[in-house]
């Protein structure tokens, strides 16, 4: 089960990571952006869902085996343990020459109805990845297992991916334009903003399909902000 309400979660989806970066910005979070990490398909719907986290380190032999695979600590057992709606972020240190899941794992993902993945890392059997229809966001793929160039060492605890920290149950948005995380603390307040900036930007938008000039539009000063306020009201909202 989800760490949020579904009423949250779906507001969310409505909601573009670009927005959030923004919202994030006024609250003085900048690194919130997960580097490396983009959808493997374009049309990929947006997602949002709590983190659930996975660790890799840098390879080290006696430890990155295949026998680690069947070991009580390994992404198999993790990957058992995602709630359903919950967004798997998978650290790799930036990793691009071993693939941190392959098809079975994503399908398996799959069934348990996880939203998505999140990597800064990539991804091997790439057909089959796509094929199981798991939502993925990585930095591309490669044909090696994970034991090639990483080594798993935990999962449900801070990690670093693409350069941003991310703690458990923060909420993880993405979209065409990447990964964003929200902190779990911040989550009902960037809503609330959120909602309010896509609206005013879709009123700019239009008042700028409709010849306004940028200056004083984008952003509103207080003669624009007014007759923004009057078109809510005129809507009802």
């Amino acid at each position: 089960m989800s760490t949020y309400a579904t009423e949250t979660i779906t507001a969310y989806r409505q909601i573009t990571t670009a927005t959030l970066t923004t919202v994030l910005l006024k609250e003085g979070l900048r690194n919130i952006w997960v580097r490396g990490s983009i959808p493997l398909r374009p049309d990929q719907e947006r997602v949002a869902g709590p983190a659930f986290t996975l660790r890799f380190i840098p390879s080290r032999e006696d430890l990155a085996t295949p026998e680690s695979w069947s070991s009580p600590v390994s992404t198999r057992t993790a990957i058992e343990a995602m709630p359903e709606g919950s967004i798997a972020v998978v650290a790799a240190d930036g990793c691009t020459d071993a693939g941190v899941f392959g098809d079975i794992l994503c399908a398996r993902m799959q069934v348990r109805n996880v939203a998505a993945m999140v990597t800064d890392g990539v991804v091997r059997d790439l057909a089959g990845v796509l094929d199981t229809g798991l939502s993925v966001w990585a930095g591309g793929t490669a044909a090696p297992p994970s034991v090639a160039g990483l080594t798993f060492v935990n999962w449900q605890e801070p990690v670093g991916c693409g350069g941003v920290a991310i703690f458990p149950d923060d909420l993880i948005v993405a979209d065409r334009d990447g990964a964003v995380v929200v902190p779990a603390k911040l989550v009902d307040k960037v809503l609330e903003t959120a909602r309010e900036q896509e609206a005013l930007e879709g009123w700019i938008i239009d008042e700028v399909r409709g010849g306004a000039s940028l200056p004083g539009l984008y952003p509103p000063n207080d003669d624009n902000r007014r007759r923004y306020q009057a078109w809510r009201r005129d809507r009802g909202s």
